[in-house]
């Protein structure tokens, strides 16, 4: 984050292999990257209310990150961002940013499960078996099961948290961390294999998303899981109970 410009502009960032997952950039430290720049290039913008990212070649080497804005009006930004990195074009993000304004609905249907606290909770990654950006969060199993567990469902309930307490802080912060935890369907399988996100979209569901004690409760669940692809949502909650985010993902998987 600290390599990205202030004011837009072009930003060049090397990723270190303590993010890599694979042969790319862990893909919410990719999301967030592009999260991160969107906020430095506009000017006093509005919260983030929805992302949507196309992850589509790998992150590697240094990074070529351009944030543009797209259309200013009274109330929302349309924002822009792409990466690019040794292999071509990584990364195209659409983030729309939006004032509140008074309104007469007020409706929520997105209660945190029951989850035990996380000092409760066994590390999520089994001994070994945790990829190189996981080093940067504590994990937590609160339900569901760890990856490659054939027979179990492909749904997991995860305590996330920042080790690193400036990034705790930040919207950029919780898009990087709503992704740490693997997709779903790598739970079926029998061995480790290849997979990889292809498109994420989130909805950030209240202004000023913050955890009382830096942790947040990731419900992640495949749908489906056929042909090479898996659809997967996922929704975060606050330590406190409150909704922040609910999204969607597409993962080519090679399993």
């Amino acid at each position: 984050m600290e390599g990205l410009a202030r004011g837009g502009g072009a930003s060049r960032v090397d990723v270190t292999d303590d993010w890599r997952q694979g042969r790319t950039a862990h893909g919410g430290l990719t999301a967030g990257l592009c999260t991160e720049a969107a906020v430095r290039a506009g000017a006093d913008l509005p919260p983030l209310r929805s992302a949507h990212f196309a992850l589509m070649g790998p992150a590697s080497g240094a990074l070529s990150v351009i944030p543009t804005t797209l259309r200013a009006g009274r109330s929302a930004v349309f924002a822009g961002v792409d990466v690019a990195g040794d292999a071509g074009p990584a990364a195209r993000a659409l983030l729309c940013f939006g004032a509140g304004r008074e309104s007469a609905l007020n409706y929520g249907a997105l209660p945190m499960p029951d989850a035990p606290p996380p000092d409760a909770c066994q590390p999520y990654f089994a001994p070994g078996r945790s990829p190189g950006f996981a080093q940067h969060f504590d994990t937590r199993l609160a339900a569901g099961a760890r990856p490659m567990t054939p027979g179990a469902a492909p749904h997991a309930r995860v305590w996330v948290r920042h080790r690193d307490e400036a990034a705790r802080a930040s919207i950029a912060g919780l898009v990087a961390l709503a992704d740490a935890v693997p997709p779903a369907a790598f739970i079926l399988f029998a061995a480790p294999a290849p997979f990889s996100t292809a498109t994420w979209a989130l909805d950030v569901l209240t202004e000023a998303p913050i955890s009382p004690d830096g942790w947040w409760l990731i419900d992640a669940r495949a749908e489906t899981a056929a042909g090479g692809y898996s659809s997967q949502a996922m929704t975060v909650w606050s330590s406190d109970g409150t909704p922040v985010m609910a999204c969607r993902q597409t993962v080519a998987v090679f399993a």
